[in-house]
């Protein structure tokens, strides 16, 4: 690993304050970017192919071989480096035991799709405010094979610390894409796919319900659900049955539990 720039020792540096205001979303904003921090998460988002604007590099905490020939690897293809000492670097860190490895990532969004292709899922997620029920939800959208996430309305940011942990990687796999609520309903009008909602007030149970492709499966906030428009515009709402205590589930849970009945229902072989 060859970094051949004096090493940042001052909290107060230029750069090193910049990259701390990406801890907020106004800052994560100003800049278009946002901070990834440890060694699968930076590793992740050069294998997916994000736009890396800066490394941030500790060598007295990366003992990883892995992460010493990444980065040497992107040096080589001219990526910057900043090189800090491990006090600079913990003023950074957003996590327990920092890796000495993180990265300045360029936001990436996508416009509202245009069109869709026949086996196209997407899941479309109405002001969610849990930064990490986000990342959760990323995650398994991911895991299921959608194409891409949808937030309408006032979200919490995908690009938030938490929502970037919780997805372990797997923003950087998925189409990310916002809408105010009134956008979302005119694509919607003007477009070809099947949107099922989800509400506790639901007849239908979500395994007694088809999901044709191409999907988008659409969940409201953790304490409000879908408002009346939004319910109006799916093709078919459903709901997830409890006979315990509990008259909810957390919104990732609640998501995850449907996606993989999608996922089931799409992987059995047709007849």
């Amino acid at each position: 690993m060859q970094i051949e720039q004096p090493i940042i020792s001052s909290t107060s540096n230029p750069t090193i304050k910049t990259i701390r205001k990406l801890r907020s979303r106004k800052g994560r904003e100003q800049e278009a970017s946002f901070w990834v921090e440890g060694i699968r998460l930076v590793g992740e988002a050069v294998q997916q192919g994000a736009q890396i604007e800066l490394l941030v590099v500790a060598n007295e905490l990366l003992t990883s071989q892995f992460a010493q020939d990444l980065v040497s690897d992107l040096q080589h293809r001219g990526v910057p480096c900043l090189p800090v000492t491990a006090a600079v670097f913990n003023s950074l860190s957003t996590k327990d035991g920092p890796q000495g490895l993180g990265a300045v990532v360029r936001q990436c969004w996508y416009p509202l799709p245009s069109e869709f292709a026949a086996e196209d899922v997407w899941v479309a997620l109405a002001e969610v405010q849990d930064p990490g029920n986000l990342g959760s939800i990323i995650r398994t959208a991911d895991a299921v094979g959608c194409l891409g996430l949808i937030l309408v309305g006032n979200c919490t940011d995908p690009y938030d610390p938490a929502a970037v942990r919780g997805s372990m990687g797997s923003l950087f796999a998925l189409r990310l894409v916002k809408a105010s609520e009134q956008e979302f309903l005119s694509w919607r009008a003007a477009r070809k796919a099947t949107i099922v909602g989800t509400s506790g007030a639901a007849k239908h149970h979500y395994r007694q319900v088809g999901y044709p492709r191409p999907l988008v499966l659409l969940s409201g906030s953790e304490r409000e659900g879908l408002s009346a428009p939004l319910m109006e515009a799916c093709d078919q709402l459903v709901s997830i049955p409890m006979v315990g205590r509990a008259d909810s589930l957390n919104l990732a849970v609640a998501t995850s539990v449907v996606l993989y009945e999608v996922f089931d229902q799409l992987s059995q072989p047709t007849t």
